[in-house]
């Protein structure tokens, strides 16, 4: 008798892994279409479909461009999108005013796409940073955004797009306050169903770089980062606090962004708060894997796979990915 025969333990752990039907029978985490969230950028004019340089692939989308681009995903399966505008530099300014306008480039986007997908689920970013012309999310008084002040403009904002018929507001500009100021307003206003998914955890991160320079708010007047207001990544505490925070004040579901970094934090706030909760696999993270795929450093399909399920696996609920559609053509061929 050989050692192995002799001394080799009863469980394999092998077994399960040997073919490829066991594999599928034993996965424990599992990614499906209702999971994908579609970050879409949109431009004014007509029959605009722009490749955003420094993320291939990804384009800017003027409206009629959009509901073409759409009605192939929507028929996959597609669930919900998220929109984010790229605004002309005429229409920004100190207060981003146009944020509030309730003709401004979003409204519009929602209304269309309401008209034409009734059923697909829109989320609107409530945030002034496409807006301004200093690139901050928020209103800044002498080289300082002001909490207070901003919230009057984003309950404004709050308040255009849910009367566009947005499903879901997102705040992302993490002002002190902004979820409870904005439910108390949506409430005031007859819009006591709208959904808020809040950033409860937005950390100032260096993988912003490429949704910057798709919406032109890569330059920042002072303060030249966002780090006063954004959370600072060495915490993680602090992040379950704001989450605490947000739920106290009436977000239905939390976002966690950026996403693989913050893997932890995701686990975290599912553990703590048993809430909807959401990643957003942001622009950098996006374009890293389509610059290593374009360099054969890795392969695209598996990485992009291996990420969105690890943030299943942490606990999201649900995936903002600009991988959306390439990901919605490959569960509808089969199931992961």
């Amino acid at each position: 008798m050989s050692y192995f025969q002799r001394k080799f333990p009863n469980t394999r752990m092998r077994r399960t892994r040997m073919k490829s039907f066991s594999r599928r029978l034993v996965a424990e985490s599992f990614l499906s279409i209702n999971d994908l969230i579609w970050p879409i950028f949109i431009i004014e004019g007509n029959n605009k479909r722009d490749e955003i340089k420094l993320m291939p692939e990804v384009f800017r989308y003027s409206i009629d461009s959009l509901l073409k681009e759409l009605e192939p995903l929507v028929k996959l399966g597609l669930n919900s999108v998220a929109l984010f505008p790229t605004i002309s530099s005429d229409l920004k300014d100190i207060e981003g005013s146009n944020a509030y306008d309730q003709d401004n480039l979003v409204c519009r986007a929602i209304r269309s796409i309401k008209i034409e997908y009734p059923s697909l689920g829109v989320i609107c970013d409530v945030a002034l940073d496409p807006y301004t012309n200093h690139g901050h999310d928020g209103i800044v008084i002498d080289g300082v955004v002001d909490n207070d002040v901003t919230l009057n403009k984003l309950i404004m904002q709050a308040l255009v797009q849910s009367e566009a018929g947005c499903d879901i507001l997102a705040p992302s500009d993490m002002m002190d306050g902004r979820v409870g100021a904005i439910r108390k307003s949506l409430d005031k206003n007859n819009h006591t169903e709208m959904m808020i998914m809040s950033y409860a955890a937005k950390y100032a991160s260096s993988f912003y770089g490429p949704f910057r320079d798709a919406l032109s708010t890569k330059k920042l007047t002072k303060p030249k980062n966002k780090k006063t207001y954004q959370m600072d990544y060495p915490n993680a505490d602090e992040a379950m606090h704001e989450i605490e925070i947000d739920i106290a004040e009436g977000a239905d579901m939390i976002l966690i962004k950026p996403g693989m970094p913050y893997l932890d934090i995701i686990s975290k706030a599912k553990d703590n708060f048993k809430m909807p909760t959401f990643a957003y696999q942001v622009s950098g993270e996006y374009s890293m894997i389509m610059a290593a795929s374009h360099h054969h450093y890795i392969k695209k399909e598996d990485a992009i796979m291996e990420t969105v399920l690890s943030f299943k696996r942490a606990g999201a609920d649900g995936i903002f990915t600009y991988f959306a559609p390439s990901l919605l053509e490959r569960l509808s061929l089969s199931s992961f």
